[in-house]
């Protein structure tokens, strides 16, 4: 992550070690059931991209006869999940890590504590991968720089061309899901290509959209702050809210680590990053529904089973730790992002709701994403007039 004294805050290496060693084992198949589901997945992806962009109208500069240069589609397994989030974390954390490594020195017995305490985070970091890393069907990984074994977008890159990143679809939780619910695989599986497109079109067609949502995440790290006596109480608090034992009167009850390590600026930041993701979400599960009828039979047993599945989640551990790591937050993000995009585009069609796309300006903010009526009226009534 950074080093103290020489040695690394986080050990990523052991990080990957502990998600791969903690991961639960997927779903058993055989050696032609996986090459078959990897081409499957592979070509839905294909599919998807045309009916994503013919459905959302949003086809970038080049218009709808240009092809997308876009980010490449990866089949992985949840090791190779693991290991393309690492290295997402690395990039994206790297300034805050930098402004940490600047401070070393305030540390008493920086030397020590770097070389036990980043053996200690890559073991946490690695149990937490670990149980994400069978949870995520797809992920539209935006920040990643690009490796020999996981290329990232665009793939065809020009001078200038904006930067993107890699589409990951997890073949072993994917096939986890489909048997658990019991649906068609098939259709389950484009199904879940759709919501992923969605991203990817989402970031190539919308140039801005990834430095934009950078410079937001840059800006929230840079807030935080870095002296670990402040940021242990804060977790212990954290700690306290998840198993009930908070002093009497303290109002973190009911609230995730997530929300607990903010100062003021970061609730400001972190309320217009909640709004873009909450379009973004919502965005994508209102186009897999709206291409679905025409190209998956069963998407209405699809989403009655995913949505039951979805907001119950697997048992009585799995809510818990949603809640402490704020994933619950997620969930409502995708119900009232698809509720805003589905008011908007309603009330002004499809080229309406695609003003969104125009500038940072023309995004929702978190409470116009409950009162979609109140973005139609900032954005439609002043450009109209």
């Amino acid at each position: 992550m950074t080093s103290i004294g020489g040695a690394e805050m986080v050990d990523w290496n052991l990080a990957v070690a502990t998600a791969t060693r903690l991961v639960r084992p997927g779903p058993e198949v055989s050696r032609e059931e996986a090459r078959t589901v990897v081409t499957e997945l592979r070509r839905h992806a294909r599919s998807s991209e045309e009916h994503v962009r013919s459905f959302t109208q949003m086809y970038g500069a080049g218009g709808p006869d240009e092809p997308q240069n876009g980010s490449p589609v990866l089949v992985v397994d949840r090791a190779g999940w693991v290991k393309a989030n690492v290295a997402g974390f690395r990039e994206i954390l790297k300034p805050l890590l930098d402004k940490m490594q600047a401070r070393r020195g305030t540390l008493p017995g920086g030397a020590v504590l770097g070389a036990v305490g980043g053996k200690v985070t890559g073991v946490e970091v690695g149990a937490l991968l670990s149980f994400l890393a069978s949870r995520v069907l797809g992920q539209y990984e935006t920040f990643a720089p690009a490796t020999r074994e996981m290329p990232a977008g665009p793939v065809l890159p020009e001078p200038g061309a904006p930067r993107t990143g890699r589409l990951l679809l997890v073949a072993p939780n994917i096939v986890h899901v489909e048997r658990e619910l019991d649906v068609d695989p098939h259709d389950f599986r484009l199904w879940v290509c759709l919501h992923e497109e969605t991203h990817r079109t989402q970031f190539t067609a919308v140039p801005w959209l990834r430095d934009h949502i950078e410079s937001e995440i840059q800006e929230f790290l840079s807030q935080t702050d870095v002296d670990p006596a402040t940021l242990l109480e804060r977790v212990r608090e954290a700690a306290q809210s998840f198993v009930g034992a908070r002093p009497e009167g303290e109002e973190s009850e009911g609230r995730s680590l997530v929300e607990i390590v903010q100062t003021p600026a970061q609730r400001e930041i972190l309320a217009r990053l909640t709004a873009v993701m909450s379009l973004l979400e919502g965005h994508a599960d209102y186009v897999m529904d709206g291409v679905g009828p025409d190209v998956v039979p069963s998407v209405a047993e699809i989403r009655e089973k995913f949505q039951k599945r979805r907001a119950t989640g697997a048992g009585r551990l799995d809510q818990a730790l949603r809640k402490l790591l704020g994933l619950d937050a997620k969930l409502r993000q995708y119900r009232d992002g698809e509720r805003f995009v589905r008011s908007v585009v309603d009330e002004v069609g499809m080229d309406g709701f695609n003003r969104i796309w125009t500038s940072p300006n023309t995004l929702p903010t978190k409470t116009e994403i409950a009162k979609p009526a109140d973005w139609i009226a900032r954005v439609h009534r002043r450009t109209d007039s």
